[in-house]
């Protein structure tokens, strides 16, 4: 069982254009998807849609539009209830793959709201290999958030407790290794982006944009390897059409697809960590695990909107993996 955490859920609403975004034009669209979204929830549907086991936990009202797309898609899911409605999120996407994001910042959530939301997490969470902390944080909620969660899933059950994913950005992101030792995750899954700015608050000695990432996968790894060191235990990096990046204490692997039409990259980071986590609950190394990771990336950026992939539909065989040295 795979169960996932979505402080902010949304209704994501994809845009599809028919040319370029011309700023301060009247264009039509071509095709309009709707799905219920955040990262979390994003993981959980790509898990469903492969048949894994997973349950959803998330904020929202019985009625609201993100729990009846839920309900829709056949995905389980534990709801707290609250009174106001969760936000909306636009992205526009450009012929060539080019997306515009409008997230809006959500309902804000109360301290016996975010007490009662770790509680329902820690209730269904029992007996879990993996919980996956994911997404934004909506107004009123502490960037030590998952941090905290995290701590509290292991004390919770020292034994068992089940092993720990946080895919987030910003402030959330790096409390996960900034904060207390027992909130630090077994995996954690950034960008480019993210990567370079992790890597900076772990203590890495250079400096580097997400483009410098993307473009290297050797300072990728070593990038991330600091972000190891500083007490977490694999880092998935995903670095767009260039592949990812797998470190682990052990070694650093680089995995690549061959080149697809992308359609929408909305979710393609989301699906990389659900086809990671599919593979590790089926025993995989981790480069099977990376491997399928990127074959799950690649398949749902090739799907319109936030469509995600089955694994069926996935090529892992054509992803190429390379060791990379960490130092």
């Amino acid at each position: 069982m795979i169960v996932t955490l979505t402080a902010n859920p949304s209704l994501d609403r994809t845009v599809e254009l028919p040319a370029a975004l011309a700023r301060g034009e009247v264009q039509r669209a071509v095709a309009v998807h709707q799905h219920s979204g955040g990262k979390g929830v994003n993981v959980s549907r790509a898990l469903v849609a492969s048949g894994l086991d997973t349950v959803a936990v998330l904020p929202g009202g019985d009625s609201d539009p993100v729990l009846s797309g839920l309900r829709e898609d056949k995905v389980p899911f534990a709801a707290l209830p609250i009174a106001d409605p969760l936000r909306s999120n636009v992205t526009l996407t450009e012929p060539d793959g080019v997306t515009t994001k409008i997230n809006e910042p959500g309902p804000e959530l109360s301290g016996e709201q975010q007490e009662a939301l770790i509680e329902l997490l820690l209730e269904r969470s029992q007996g879990a290999g993996w919980v996956v902390l994911a997404g934004s944080l909506p107004p009123g909620v502490p960037a030590d958030f998952y941090a905290t969660v995290a701590a509290r899933l292991r004390s919770a059950d020292d034994a068992g407790a089940p092993l720990i994913a946080i895919d987030s950005s910003g402030a959330p992101l790096a409390a996960a290794i900034s904060g207390r030792e027992d909130g630090r995750p077994d995996l954690l899954k950034p960008n480019a982006e993210e990567l370079a700015e992790l890597a900076a608050a772990a203590g890495f000695t250079e400096q580097h944009t997400a483009e410098e990432l993307e473009a290297d996968p050797g300072l990728a790894a070593r990038a991330a390897a600091a972000v190891v060191g500083s007490g977490v235990g694999t880092v998935l990096a995903t670095l767009g059409s260039k592949g990812a990046v797998l470190v682990t204490a052990d070694g650093a692997w680089l995995a690549k697809h061959p080149p697809i039409q992308a359609v929408s990259t909305v979710g393609a980071g989301d699906s990389s960590l659900a086809g990671y986590l599919l593979a590790a609950t089926q025993g995989g190394t981790p480069q099977d695990c990376l491997r399928q990771a990127v074959a799950h990336g690649a398949a749902a950026a090739s799907l319109p909107g936030s469509t995600v992939p089955a694994v069926h539909q996935t090529t892992p065989d054509a992803v190429t993996i390379t060791a990379l040295p960490k130092d």
